[in-house]
């Protein structure tokens, strides 16, 4: 007998229940808002302040996405700003990933990646201690964090960082918030993302 339609008494369970559902659309909802109020103070946040922006960079630009396939799992994040041109990278994302956590990221490849670096060098310890960390991944996509995928970025780790740093072609600075952490609890988590791009703006400033 075929037993691959068969349900377990778990899915079944699950298919049933017509209030996760409606749950997850209203979660879905205020995550939406959430992203529309962090790209308003994102906007604040970068008023009057001049970027080492690739060629083309035009500050204007920004895009919200949702989808239901991050390694399975449902998604929404904000792009702002955003320039994804060729292999210039210069983006900062706010991606809440369902089942995994809130994330606050800077993504930089090409143009302007020597400056980058140095500024993540020179200006080590003021970035340093903020609750950021470096993204240990080859590709910008990956979003897991903790052990192998992630190194925080701690007073004492300045050598380790630049040692990982140094034959990159690209990198990425994030800011993890579990779906448990008192921000998320508080309400906070716009003002989260909005201190995760200052204390990411030495690497990317004059």
């Amino acid at each position: 007998m075929d037993t691959s339609g068969l349900f377990t008494p778990e899915e079944v369970t699950l298919i049933a229940d017509e209030q996760f559902f409606r749950t997850k659309a209203a979660i879905t909802k205020k995550v939406r808002s959430l992203l529309d109020d962090l790209y308003h103070g994102l906007q604040e946040e970068l008023t009057g302040k001049v970027l080492l922006a690739p060629t083309g960079f035009s500050q204007s630009r920004c895009q919200v996405v949702k989808g239901d396939h991050l390694e399975d799992f449902p998604y929404q994040y904000l792009d702002f700003p955003k320039h994804f041109v060729g292999e210039n990278k210069f983006t900062f994302r706010s991606l809440f990933w369902w089942g995994h956590h809130f994330a606050f990221a800077m993504m930089l490849e090409g143009e302007g990646l020597r400056r980058y670096k140095e500024n993540l060098m020179n200006r080590f310890h003021t970035i340093a201690g903020r609750d950021l960390w470096f993204c240990l991944a080859p590709s910008l996509w990956e979003w897991k964090c903790g052990e192998g995928f992630t190194l925080p970025i701690t007073h004492d780790r300045k050598s380790e960082i630049a040692a990982v740093l140094a034959g990159r072609t690209s990198f990425k600075i994030a800011r993890f918030l579990p779906p448990n952490d008192q921000a998320v609890i508080q309400g906070r988590v716009v003002e989260v993302g909005r201190a995760a791009l200052r204390a990411i703006l030495p690497i990317i400033t004059p």
